[in-house]
């Protein structure tokens, strides 16, 4: 599937929720600085944008809290209302894709992000082991098949892969076996460059897939995703002076939107 657009997409990068291993600043004030943020992404004319708990961390590596889903509901509900233009992602960190299809389903979202959808990973939380079977069921027992997109890392960042590390092969099973609908290639880090050789080997490897990057996208290289990738997520770039917890700032979004063409 060749790419003919760029679609961009910025991240709500939320911060500590209440119940956080970290200290926060109380729902109200998350719920401030995502529709900050939002507006940010809104005005530049971003074309959605991926909410997740990354203020969060450390993160569990399977189900979350009880209280997150809800609570990442009721942020996820008022960007919806307060930028309806905006296509939103649920992400929920590390890989509790299960909760981030229940709150996909209550805000009506586009797709979610899961960063280990089959194989396996091992991370700072340990070993995460996909499960694509059971979130495939639960979309489907949901009746959201076609409706909520699962947009699945390959390799994901800030993991090694528990047993083979092609990346083709990887991008093949995600895909295939997997059942992911956009395959995500990112950089080792947050923000760390994704190579575009790798964007190349997935897209060569199932070209029926839409590919996106998803991490280390800078105005002054996302135009070289032109005509490669289908989309990106862009998070670091887009925060004042790059600081993964300050806000966003328009003038870099507006940046990187322009340097998209």
């Amino acid at each position: 599937m060749s790419p003919t657009t760029l679609e961009l997409y910025g991240v709500l990068h939320l911060l500590p929720l209440p119940g956080a291993p970290r200290s926060g600043p109380g729902l109200r004030a998350v719920l401030e600085r995502a529709l900050a943020d939002a507006a940010v992404l809104a005005e530049a004319g971003l074309v959605g944008c991926v909410i997740e708990n990354l203020g969060d961390a450390p993160f569990a590596a399977g189900q979350v809290s009880p209280h997150v889903g809800p609570m990442l509901t009721r942020v996820a509900l008022e960007v919806r209302r307060a930028f309806p233009r905006l296509r939103i992602g649920i992400n929920v960190l590390r890989n509790d894709a299960r909760t981030a299809l229940g709150v996909a389903a209550a805000v009506e979202a586009q797709f979610i992000r899961v960063n280990v959808l089959s194989g396996a990973a091992w991370t700072d939380q340990g070993l995460i082991q996909g499960e694509a079977h059971a979130l495939l069921r639960a979309r489907r027992e949901l009746g959201l098949e076609g409706v909520v997109a699962i947009a699945a890392d390959v390799l994901v960042k800030h993991a090694v892969p528990a047993g083979a590390a092609d990346l083709a092969e990887v991008a093949r099973e995600t895909f295939g076996r997997g059942g992911a609908d956009q395959l995500i290639v990112t950089g080792r880090a947050t923000g760390a460059p994704t190579p575009l050789a790798d964007v190349d080997v997935v897209r060569a490897a199932v070209p029926g897939a839409p590919v996106w990057v998803g991490s280390g996208v800078l105005p002054s290289t996302v135009g070289a995703l032109r005509g490669r990738a289908h989309a990106a997520i862009v998070g670091s770039a887009l925060h004042v002076g790059g600081e993964i917890g300050a806000p966003l700032c328009l003038d870099q979004a507006r940046a990187l939107v322009a340097a998209a063409g």
